[in-house]
This record gives C-alpha cells, structure tokens and sequence, in this order.
C-alpha cells in the first residue's frame, strides 16, 4: 500500500494545554500498523498533541512519522523509557510493542493503551504457551485494550483485559492511484492478460501456498492470467522455488511503494490469508471498486459485507473457482465494483479515528 507522506494539516485549536504527551509505540516494522501510526501521528500533531514515535529506524524511513509531525525515537528500552519519561499516554501497537513498552514504564504510573494486533491461530508447544503468556500480561496491564474487530476484542477480554473495546482503523487514503491503468498493466505485462493481485509480507499467516495451489488451476485458462504479489519477507525463496518448479503464472515483485496503484489495475485483488482484522489490502480494493476474493476469516466478513467474494481458509479449489468465475464475468466484476465503493463509505474516516482514540485518551488523564 501507498506509504509516500500525507500533508500535515494546519494545527487546528490545542486539544489541551498544556499539550497532550503522547508515545506511540511500534513493535516492528510491519505496513498495517505503521500506516495506522503514520496516520494517527498526522491526525494527533494536526490537533495540538505532542506526538513521540518509538520504532525500528527503517520504519521511520519509509513511514516518516517526523514528517507527520511526531519527534522519533528508536524503539531500544533505554530510548523508550527516556521518550516515555514526560508522557501523559504511552499507546502501543501490538502485543510485542506493549512488552517494549511495559519494560520503559516500569517503575511509572503512566496510562498503557494498547491496539491490539493478535487474534489468529496461535502457535503450539512452547512457542505458543509463551505468546498466550505474553498476551495475559499485556492484557492485564494495559488500562484500555483497542480491537480492530469484534474478535480480537473478545480474545483481549479472555485474556484478562480489564477494558477492551471496539475500534475500527482506518486505512490511510494514500496516494491517487493514477489516472492510467494501462500503464501499470504494460509495465507488469499484462496487457492482453487478466491481472489477479495480492498484497502483504512473504509470511505463513498470509497464505499465499494456497494461493499458490489455486494458480496451477489457472494455468489451463486462455488467455493465462498473471497473478503478482507485492511483498516481502522470509518465504520468498519457497514460494519462488514453488513458482519455478511448477511454472506458475506467478510473480513476485517484493516491497512496492505503488502497490496502491497497481493495486487500481488489477482485474481482481485476493486476499488468501489464515486472519486477518481490518486488512488494508480489503479497504483499499474496495475503496478503489477492485474486485475482491478473501477468506472468510477474522474481521474481514464484517468489513466486506456482501460487496466481496468470501472462501474458506485454506480451500485451494474454492479461491480458484472464485477468482475463475470473476475474471470470466466482466458485469459480475462490475457489480461488485459499485458495491464495493458503497460499503466503503460506510467505514470511519481517519479522522473518526482520530477523534475515537482522542477520547480515551482524554478519559485515561482526567482519571489521573
């Protein structure tokens, strides 16, 4: 997804004086988590908040938080608990965010808000009985717990979150796609050719074996679609060996900047994964009236509603046949085009996103 910087909106009245002190705390590195601080820095700063970043320095050089108006810390304890020394609200994004910040604000008695960002299958054996560890900790320490979707709002209150509630995310606007599409399309080669998109990190839990297993199915179709995947990360070498062993009409492009624009181009977007809460790829394709084929996991139901194609997890026959019977109907693609843009509508903008994390804020210091 587009991650180029979003002006910084004139300062608008000081939410409070003297300004709010708020840490935002990233865990790595990760595009749904940084976009959301990215916009969440740039909504708070517009409004009068002091806003310290704590993240991996690579995020700050794709994200720019200080471009959106936030001081920049790197996410080492010792800088965290100095950057965490003056704040009102330290706010961290995910559970392994909220282990760095726990370890900076020992000792202190400062508000922890923390978004959740588990909720899928966990792992076994002692991997897993150290994760759900973790979770109870961070759950239990946290003064408010924020959930994406319904689901991960009851995971954090199984953990023994004291309170946790409901808020959606929304996913920044990003750049314009671009008023060419057949541009994009040339430069993929895929002109005279379906284009099928995925976006997101080369990881287990997106489920792009699957999606592979699907796309030998497709190699029989004519004209051949090409399936691209926008990403990177620990499974390139496997699934790229998967894709020259087998000739599949698969590419992997690696980390793109203008995934938002080739995202626009594309004939049909797939998201194959195991869960996921507000996924940024469903938003932007609908948002952008792409088709959609997702797997009926975590929030994405809600989020999609009836103006995307869901398919069980892990059913390689079911996304094929899904993703066969769009590109073989153009007026089904357009129909769920228009439903998609409408259903788009109905979610918060950033700035209800803003205004929502706002007020707990607000409650968390009067409580003080």
């Amino acid at each position: 997804m587009s991650s180029s910087p979003v002006p910084v909106p004139a300062p608008l009245q000081p939410y409070g004086r003297p300004p709010l002190r708020t840490v935002q705390v990233l865990g790595g590195a990760g595009a749904d988590s940084s976009a959301h601080v990215r916009s969440l820095t740039t909504g708070l700063a517009a409004r009068g908040v002091r806003v310290t970043v704590c993240a991996p320095v690579e995020a700050e050089g794709e994200y720019d938080f200080t471009g959106a108006g936030a001081q920049f810390a790197p996410d080492a304890v010792s800088a965290m608990r100095a950057a965490c020394a003056g704040a009102d609200v330290v706010h961290a994004h995910g559970v392994r965010a909220a282990v760095q910040a726990l370890l900076a604000l020992r000792g202190r008695r400062v508000p922890l808000v923390v978004t959740w960002q588990g909720g899928g299958p966990t792992a076994e054996g002692s991997l897993g009985r150290l994760g759900r560890l973790l979770e109870r900790q961070v759950a239990r320490a946290a003064a408010v717990v924020l959930g994406a979707s319904s689901d991960q709002v009851d995971l954090a209150r199984a953990r023994g979150a004291r309170d946790a509630r409901l808020a959606p995310v929304a996913a920044p606007a990003g750049d314009p796609p671009g008023a060419d599409p057949g541009k994009a399309r040339a430069e993929l080669g895929a002109v005279e050719r379906p284009l099928v998109i995925a976006i997101g990190s080369l990881v287990p839990h997106r489920g792009y074996s699957v999606l592979l297993d699907a796309a030998r199915s497709w190699r029989v179709l004519e004209p051949l679609p090409l399936v691209v995947v926008a990403g990177e990360g620990p499974l390139r070498g496997e699934l790229a060996r998967r894709i020259e062993t087998e000739g599949l009409p698969v590419r992997l492009l690696g980390r793109r900047r203008d995934a938002g624009r080739l995202l626009a181009a594309a004939d049909v977007a797939v998201l194959p994964s195991r869960w996921e809460a507000r996924s940024l790829l469903a938003q932007e394709a609908l948002r952008l009236g792409v088709p959609l084929v997702a797997t009926a996991v975590g929030g994405v139901p809600d989020l999609v509603g009836d103006a995307g194609v869901l398919v069980p997890y892990g059913n390689a026959p079911a996304l094929a046949e899904a993703v066969t019977g769009l590109l073989s109907d153009p007026a089904r693609r357009a129909a769920l085009a228009a439903a998609g843009r409408a259903q788009a509508a109905t979610w918060p903008s950033e700035d209800d996103t803003v205004a929502q994390i706002l007020s707990v804020y607000d409650e968390l210091t009067h409580r003080r």
